[in-house]
């Protein structure tokens, strides 16, 4: 039942964040009248303090969240897959330079490093996606690195070796395919990390910029009226909470589910 329920709250989330744009939404439309107002029908989350519906907005910052989380998982991927690779197939002093960029890296906490990046190139979506880009590929190197030094040796792989096949065709036909699993299950992770990632940059005002909504600016705003409308902060931070709860469950589901061991 919990795994049904976190896939539908998975596709919900890709479908607003999808479709957004063509449903009849306002959430830049300022009525001041309804400043502070609590739900009722018509606004099912109530407004603001601006006079604009939370509902609304929360289906657009699904959509920031949404296209981060796609272009950083994809780019990180990318790039720490073959980074990590190339560095555990090539060994010696390549290898030795790449792990001590990657310690390097890894020696600073993400988030801080995600602000750092973030605060020298201004707030911006597409600088928060290469603030988070940045240090997201670490992880990715770091896995498919230890993945692959523990293929290269395999018979399949000498053979290709002795038959005289290319380096990178190797890489790609023998090994990349062995590591996809693990791959995977790393990525619905950096998923979740990803969007409370973007999240908190928002939060601190180094992501998207007004009118442009994100749940962690909505919660930002919200916290100045916690006391005469806590929906500003409830919806935005419930909406956050389930959708990170249940890319992880999916995340826990896909390691289940891919390791043949357990099955």
């Amino acid at each position: 039942m919990l795994k049904f329920f976190s896939i539908g709250i998975i596709v919900l989330w890709a479908l607003l964040a999808l479709t957004g744009s063509l449903l009849p939404l306002h959430p830049n439309e300022i009525e001041l009248n309804k400043i502070l107002a609590p739900p009722e029908p018509g606004a099912w989350l109530g407004y603001d303090d601006l006079g604009r519906p939370v509902l609304d907005r929360l289906i657009m910052g699904a959509q920031t969240s949404f296209l981060v989380a796609l272009w950083v998982v994809s780019l990180s991927l990318v790039v720490g897959t073959m980074v990590g690779t190339f560095s555990a197939y090539t060994g010696g002093w390549v290898d030795h330079f790449i792990v001590r960029i990657i310690d390097i890296l890894l020696a600073f906490p993400g988030i801080l490093l995600a602000i750092a990046l973030a605060g020298i190139l201004g707030p911006g979506i597409d600088n928060v996606i290469i603030a988070l880009s940045v240090v997201g590929w670490v992880g990715f190197a770091r896995l498919s690195r230890a993945q692959v030094l523990s293929l290269k040796h395999r018979e399949h792989v000498q053979a290709a070796v002795a038959l005289g096949v290319g380096r990178f065709k190797i890489i790609r036909v023998h090994l990349i395919p062995l590591i996809t699993a693990p791959l995977i299950v790393e990525s619905t992770f950096a998923v979740a990390g990803v969007i409370i990632s973007e999240a908190g940059l928002s939060y601190l005002g180094l992501g998207v910029q007004p009118p442009e909504a994100s749940w962690g600016s909505m919660i930002r705003d919200g916290t100045r009226y916690m006391l005469v409308a806590p929906h500003m902060v409830i919806a935005p931070g419930l909406v956050l909470m389930m959708i990170v709860l249940s890319v992880n469950l999916m995340g826990d589901r896909a390691r289940d589910w891919l390791d043949v061991r357990s099955r």
